[in-house]
């Protein structure tokens, strides 16, 4: 258990020593004394950071609540947030390619779900988030013009690569969204043979074994979804929402303090940008990409690089350092604690 905590313990010191070293970094290069000699703090600014707070547990409140209702009643309020937490954690210590759902069948299993069920609750989970992103893209790219939402100001690079990446990733995520549904929702088994057939072709065959697994899931999810109501339906995916959108209004709640000039219709589409950009960071927890990302991108909108950097780091703190900190106090009690009976 020692050797398990001090790896973790490696694992969450390397995105805080990356993210606080890309922060020096751009602090160096851009951040200008004379801005703060008239810089008070008012009480504008103190509700924005208290909003903002709000809404960091308007998040974990959303997915606690999904937790809490896709689980049937065997995972109760207190479990669910201690799961959410940890996959918080998880996601802030591994690179954003993988995410916190890697581990949420382990930390399922060690709430009392069998491994079965928790592969079932997970891929509904993963389903549902990649819904929500299928279903706003459109809403956002109708409601904010493309200039603006990418910001046509900023230098043409940049805007380039961001608009390049956002959208290759967000074909991905359709792709992947329209799998799982036909594994999960409309045909499970057909896809089942079909990925079957696919991998196993010669070049294909070391994942063979794996893929087999994941379309079982799928299938064994699909029995578990096909018997769920409208109303449980709606239930999940506001929740989801509730999520989501608390995750980014963290971001107009610190701009209506800080640069209230702000479009906070802007301020949000961004966001949607940035953590769709984020999903392919190869740091752990986005950290350095993040900060990066955030002072180029709203850099337009607050016209001053200072700022940017201050609301970069307020951001980071409360979206991504908190989960650091409370995976921490977790995480003992966590693995030495035995497994609640499986369900």
């Amino acid at each position: 258990m020692a050797n398990e905590l001090s790896k973790t313990l490696w694992k969450m010191l390397l995105p805080i020593a990356i993210g606080f070293a890309v922060i020096i970094w751009l602090f160096h290069g851009e951040f200008n004394p004379e801005v703060f000699s008239g810089f008070e703090f008012s009480w504008r600014m103190g509700v924005a950071l208290f909003a903002a707070a709000i809404f960091v547990i308007g998040r974990d409140f959303g997915l606690s609540w999904r937790f809490h209702i896709i689980a049937g009643g065997d995972l109760s309020w207190a479990r669910a947030v201690k799961v959410d937490l940890m996959c918080a954690f998880t996601s802030a210590i591994t690179p954003s390619v993988v995410g916190g759902s890697a581990l949420a069948v382990f930390y399922l299993n060690r709430e009392g779900i069998n491994v079965g069920r928790a592969t079932t609750l997970t891929l509904t989970t993963l389903f549902l988030d990649e819904l929500f992103f299928v279903i706003f893209c459109p809403v956002l790219v109708l409601l904010i013009p493309d200039d603006e939402l990418f910001g046509a100001a900023q230098a043409q690079t940049f805007i380039t690569g961001v608009r390049i990446v956002f959208w290759i990733v967000y074909a991905g995520i359709v792709i992947w969204t329209a799998i799982l549904f036909a594994g999960i929702i409309a045909k499970p088994r057909a896809v089942a043979d079909i990925m079957h057939k696919i991998f196993s072709l010669r070049p294909l065959r070391r994942w063979q074994g794996a893929i087999d697994r994941t379309t079982g899931n799928m299938i064994e999810t699909s029995s578990f979804v096909k018997t769920a109501s409208r109303k449980w339906w709606l239930k999940v995916f506001g929740a989801t929402v509730v999520s989501w959108f608390s995750r980014y209004l963290v971001v107009n709640a610190l701009f209506w303090g800080f640069v209230p000039a702000a479009s906070g219709l802007l301020v949000f589409g961004r966001q949607f940008v940035v953590w769709v950009v984020l999903m392919v960071s190869p740091t752990p927890g986005g950290s350095g990409v993040s900060e990066w990302l955030f002072t180029n991108y709203y850099g337009d909108l607050i016209g001053n690089v200072s700022i940017a950097l201050i609301l970069a780091l307020l951001w980071r703190v409360l979206s991504y350092y908190v989960y650091l900190i409370a995976g921490c106090c977790l995480l003992p009690s966590y693995f030495s604690k035995r497994k609640t009976s499986a369900k």
